[in-house]
This record gives structure tokens, sequence and C-alpha cells, in this order.
């Protein structure tokens, strides 16, 4: 199905016309040019029920293509900022909590205050000291790359690799499936026994997003990888590596081959397929070529008796390029890996190189942002919840949290009656389901103890040693739950983060403070609006304890089937239906949405938004919801839900996100109306309009 293309900019009709037909295939890389003033956005106009009528274009028919007719004029008006890939309803918020944030921490850099009011400032301020950090040049890389030149044996090697290992992916809460590291450290629940934690190996070592663009055949891929090696090449040489051309295409070459060992995106997020239990004594047997007991003492694994291996094969892969491939090889891998991982914090030469690839050639964005924006995030992200802490102080209002609670509990009892009133699922099934809702816990603005920062060492000055000591810092953080008991309170995201997530092993959602804001939620709106966002939002990750993946969680968090088999043959169909639906859209001439990739989030948008309507109906009590502005009660929650997903796109990162990414981009999200039967009444959608669905067609699986 193919619809409107005003989400995406800067993709001129000859580009797409030449599309091949059949590869997926990345833009080439995109000249950087000059610096452009800030695009001037224009102010949202709310109507007087909090949404942003200006947006809308009434020319289109909301059957034709609801997401032209709720943002039309939004897309065609607004203009990508220059140091961004893509712009939407999420990055407009969080440029409002980027703000905040700064104030936070550029007062607390010039504080005299201490303890970690001292440990944001000095972080912050030694990422912003550029002089300081012009002047050091590459001296911060010296140690670490005279380390791994001195890397002899695969003893030393495996030694190496092992040290390199984070904390830095996660496979359900947050799903980020990639790490730069030849593997990466997922600490989480056991999936078979959630009274205990169990330590993941997930595969990485990938410098590009994804296996595709290694692998992937056409002149797109071709022109990227040949950009990658030249960006490998003047990475190696600001480092002063010897012979880096020679090294580069090395590391091309070792990083095409870990490709080929990799899983898709889809196969990663197959959880019966991925939970595999290796013991200690098994990582030699099934992973041969690694030295696995330097690896472990590196990585401060050695005293684990059973790890999970989430791509076993890929791990195994991996393991056996360890032990085949020349060590000068992974010699220079391992110093690229350490220069790009440093770059942000390195001089200007660095960083310009660092992002000329990964936010040109990569996504297509043509200016670096401010200085102070990425401040703002490594801040965050090395004391997040001690920057959290403040800024729910200052921007989250205890009834703001009150009444997003109240709307939760209301999707929640929705949810419960939407379970009841199923005609496919037996009296067993259903109970279990119950059982499970019942369970959920619901966490709103910010997590009920904070973490404590007093054992990381930040320096004033020393900006890429910050970076290094906060990972490390995180990472033994996680170590440290190993044999201890399960925290079920855990937070996934820091309160200022735009964004929300469902916690399988938890039975949790977690809404945090910042995505409460216009336009997700209003407190001054009309309910009919602020259930069609945020309360589609929170009906999204309840749903998720029922899509594909969470539906093979109990209400323990455990792993477990709670179905009986006609029951699971009826969900697996319906599910099927949904991908089928999801696959057929035609994003690029060449390119289709897959819809098992992107299932769980479908899914869950699906059930989330009719379990929202469901809840905004409870809420009106029996009475009528008043026509405001010419718009009735059914038609403001619907454009609710689509102000949600109000997108732009880069050609580049939009393919990206198709290729690499589990949720559909936003104009695809906004289609999800065509499954809820009262959209149809709402707007008078016809047969014969683009969006229109016959009854038997449209999806219902909760």
């Amino acid at each position: 199905m193919t619809l409107r293309k005003s989400w995406l900019a800067a993709a001129s009709a000859a580009a797409l016309l030449s599309a091949c037909a059949t590869p997926v295939e990345p833009p080439a890389p995109v000249a950087q040019g000059p610096a452009q003033p800030a695009p001037v956005r224009p102010k949202p106009t709310f109507g007087t029920f909090g949404f942003d009528t200006a947006g809308m274009d009434r020319s289109v028919a909301p059957g034709e293509d609801f997401f032209e007719y709720a943002n039309g004029t939004w897309v065609r008006t607004t203009e990508i900022p220059a140091d961004r890939s893509s712009f939407n309803s999420f990055t407009a918020i969080a440029e409002t909590a980027a703000q905040r944030t700064r104030e936070i921490i550029e007062q607390s850099a010039q504080s005299n205050q201490g303890g970690e009011a001292r440990k944001i400032g000095d972080f912050y301020a030694s990422f912003m000291d550029e002089a300081r950090i012009e002047q050091l040049g590459a001296a911060p890389l010296k140690p670490a790359l005279d380390r791994i030149a001195a890397i002899r044996t695969r003893t030393d090697l495996s030694r190496a690799l092992g040290g390199s290992i984070r904390a830095d992916v996660d496979a359900l809460n947050a799903t980020d499936f990639y790490t730069p590291n030849l593997f990466g450290l997922w600490v989480a629940e056991d999936l078979d026994d959630t009274s205990k934690y169990r330590p993941y190996l997930m595969q990485g070592g990938l410098g590009m997003p994804d296996r595709e663009y290694y692998l992937g055949s056409g002149a797109r891929y071709a022109e990227l990888r040949k950009a990658y090696q030249t960006h490998v090449a003047r990475m190696l040489t600001l480092a002063g590596y010897p012979n880096p051309e020679a090294a580069a295409a090395r590391v091309l070459a070792l990083e095409t081959a870990i490709a080929r060992t990799h899983w898709t995106v889809d196969q990663t997020a197959d959880i019966t397929k991925a939970n595999n239990v290796w013991t200690r004594a098994e990582l030699a047997r099934k992973a041969p070529g690694i030295d696995w007991d330097a690896f472990l003492q590196a990585a401060g694994l050695a005293d684990q008796p059973r790890f999970g291996a989430w791509q076993d094969s890929a791990i195994a892969g991996a393991a056996r390029l360890v032990g085949s491939q020349p060590v000068q090889a992974w010699r220079d891998y391992l110093a690229f890996r350490t220069v790009e991982d440093a770059a942000p914090f390195l001089s200007k030469a660095f960083d310009d190189e660092h992002f000329a690839f990964n936010g040109t050639a990569l996504s297509g964005t043509p200016q670096q942002r401010e200085r102070w924006k990425r401040g703002v995030d490594v801040t965050s992200v090395a004391l997040g919840e001690a920057v959290g802490r403040i800024y729910v102080e200052r921007h989250f209002p205890a009834e703001r949290k009150a009444q997003v609670e109240a709307m939760a509990k209301n999707v929640l009892t929705a949810f419960g009656q939407r379970i009841d009133r199923i005609d496919w699922m037996t009296p067993e099934t259903k109970a279990r389901a119950k059982a499970k809702l019942a369970n959920f816990r619901v966490y709103v603005g910010y997590p009920n103890r904070w973490r404590d920062y007093s054992g990381l060492e930040v320096v004033r000055g020393d900006a890429y040693g910050n970076h290094v000591r906060a990972d490390l810092f995180e990472y033994r953080r996680n170590l440290a739950k190993l044999g201890g008991p399960v925290d079920r309170e855990e937070w996934f995201m820091t309160p200022q983060t735009v964004n929300a997530l469902f916690a399988p092993s938890q039975n949790s959602i977690i809404f945090p403070a910042a995505i409460l804001e216009p336009t997700f939620f209003d407190p001054a709106a009309d309910p009919a609006v602020n259930y069609g966002a945020i309360g589609g939002v929170i009906g999204h990750e309840v749903s998720h304890g029922f899509d594909d993946l969470g539906a093979q969680f109990d209400e323990q968090g455990n792993l477990k089937n709670w179905w009986t088999p006609q029951d699971l043959a009826q969900f697996k169909a319906r599910t099927k239906k949904l991908a089928e639906q999801y696959s057929a859209y035609q994003v690029f001439p060449d390119l289709k949405l897959n819809g098992e990739q992107v299932l769980g989030e479908n899914i869950a948008d699906v059930a989330g938004l009719a379990a929202a309507y469901d809840a905004w109906k409870l809420s009106l009590g029996g009475q009528e919801a008043p026509v405001l502005d010419g718009f009735t009660g059914d038609q403001r929650f619907f454009l609710g839900w689509a102000q949600n997903y109000r997108s732009k796109f880069r050609e580049a990162s939009l393919r990206r996100a198709v290729v690499t990414g589990v949720h559909s981009p936003g104009q695809w999200r906004a289609y999800t109306v065509r499954n809820q039967d009262p959209w149809y009444g709402a707007f008078d959608v016809q047969p014969g309009q683009g969006l229109y669905l016959a009854p038997a067609d449209r999806v219902r699986i909760w």
C-alpha cells in the first residue's frame, strides 16, 4: 500500500524513481554543507481542546490518509532542524526537556555544592571545555592504544575483548540490540525464574548499524562500505596509528565476517530462539576460539556458573573469528573501536570526522548538534538519575502524577473488560490473562528509590576519562546485581527521557516525567485528546504484556506458556494477519515495512488504542462527550492519537529506521486507526477510500 510522501524531507522524485526494485539500500553518503541557521518551526495553534488544528490538512479525507488529514499542514510547514535526521512529537518534547536539563546541569557546574550536584557540574563542564580538549589532542587515547599494541597471543586478545564488554544492550525492556563491542552484557531476570538474575551475552562488534550494511547488495550499500573504510582510515590517522589505510581494509573485512554471523532483527526478537543457557564449562565447547578463562576474568564474570547466549550461533561465530583471524586484524579493530568511542570527547578533528560518517553519511544529518545539547546528553547518560531527581523536583508536580495514574487505572480496567469480551478465547486462558493483568505495576514520573553515584569518580578537565569511568561504573552496577535479590522496581529510563516502556520480567510499565507533556499529555486539555495521546501510550505499554513477545510471559514474569493450544493458534493467526497488513506498506519503491520485525509494537498499538478508547468512555461515567470546535469526542480521541505520531524524516534516516527498527515509523503508527471500529463512524470512512478495511479484515487481538 503506497500513500503520500510529505513526511519525507529532501527526497526528490528522481531519487525515489531511480531506486532499485528489490534490495533494501540506505542512501549514498551526503556531503556535509555549511551550517544553516536553525529553522523556524510554526508554533502549534491548539484549539480549545488541546489539539493543533492549524497543523491539519482538511482538504484530505480522513479515510484516504488519516495521517495527512491530522498532520499534513504541520508536515509541509515544518523543517527538520539541520542537526537532526528526523523530527517528530517525541523530539519536540525532548527539546523542552533538554532546555530544562541544561539549566539544571549548568547551575550545577557554576555552583559550589558538593556531592552529586558537583559531579553533574564537573562532568558537563569538562565536556564543554573545548580549549582543554584541544590542548590534549590525541593524548587521552595513548594508554588504551598502548595496551592494544601489546596484544600478542589469543589469550591477550581474549583478555582485551573481555575488558571491553559493557552493559550497553537490553533485549526486552528497551529493545536495544546494538553494541559496537564484540559482545554486549545484559544483566536481567532469568527468563525461566525471575527470582534471580542471569547475565546474557548478546552479539555485537559492528561499526555500522546492522548486518545489512555489510552484506546488502546495491550501489548505496557499496558506497557506504567504501565511505566507512575511508572513515576508519581517517580516524586511525588522527590517532597516529601506523599504516591506517591497510588497517582500515582489515577492519572492514573483519567486521564483514562478524556481520555474516549475526542474527537479523526479527530473529533476535524471537524469545524462544534466544533463551539459550550455557554453563561456564559449555562456553569453551560451544564457542571455541576465545580463551574464556581470560575473557571472563577481564569482564568480571569469572565466578558466574550460567550465561544466557542470546544469539547463540552469532556468539559461537564471533568466537571462531577470534580464534582464526590474524591477531593484527584484531589489534586494528580494537584500536579503531577505541578511537571511535572516544571521538565525541576528543578534539574537533576527531569529533568532526565521527559526525561526518555517523551523522551525515549514515543518517543524512547535515549539521552537528550544538555542543551544549551533546553535553546535556552525555551528562544524562553518566548521571541520569542524579539529574532526574532535580528535574522532577522542578518540573513534575504531584497533581500531574496523580492524574496520569488515574488514567492508567482506567486503561487497566478497560483492558480487563476487553479480555472478558473476547469471543475466541477459552475461560482457562482468560483467567490466566486476567491474573497477569492484576499483577501489573505502574510507575509514573520517577523511581521510588534513586541510584547512588557516590562511587563514580568525576574529574574536572578530564572529559574522556569521565566518559570511560562512567561507562565502567554502569557496567559494575550491573555486575553487582548478580547473586543478589531482584529489584522489582528498577527503572530502565531516566525521568528526563521522552519515552515509555514495558518490562516483561517485572510486569511493570514505566512513564518518565518528561513524556508527560503536551502533546502527549496536557493537564488542561480535553480528556478525549489526552486519552487518545498518552492514554494510547499507556494502552500500548499495557498491551506489550500481551503482544507476540509479552504473551509468552506469565503473571510472575517467567517465560512460561499459559495458553491452551487452540487459543494460541487463534492468537497467532490474528497476529499473522497484522504482520501481513504492515508488510504491504510501501515506504519507498524499493523498500517495504517488514511486518514481522515491527509486529510486537504494532500489536501494542492496535490493542492499546482500543483499550485507551474504552478507558476514555469509562472516564465519562455514562455521559456523552461534548462537541468542541466542531469536533465530536470520538474525533478528538483519534486526532490525539494521530498527533502523537506526526513526524518527518530525511531519506537516509527513514531507510535506517525501516531496516533496523522494531517500531513502524510515525505515519504508519497513525494508520493503526483503520483497525478500530469507532474510527469509521467518527469520520464517516467508506468503502473505496484508501484506508478502509472491511470489518472482517480489521485486526482485533485483545
